[in-house]
């Protein structure tokens, strides 16, 4: 059996490390170069995005 809080668990780690990664990246990285910002943002929803998705398909 698939072990759901476990799976959530992961990914809700990965999700506040992405978030930590992406506030780094806005006040470190040169304003004109923000496409890597916009990248890892877009990875960290869509792993929230996930999480968000097993919650209710879990219930």
């Amino acid at each position: 059996m698939i072990n759901f809080d476990k799976i959530r668990t992961i990914l809700n780690i990965l999700f506040m490390l992405m978030t930590a990664v992406a506030v780094v990246m806005y006040f470190t990285i040169d304003p004109e170069d923000t496409m890597l910002f916009v990248y890892v943002c877009g990875v960290a929803i869509c792993i929230k995005l996930m999480e968000f998705v097993i919650r209710f398909i879990h219930r």
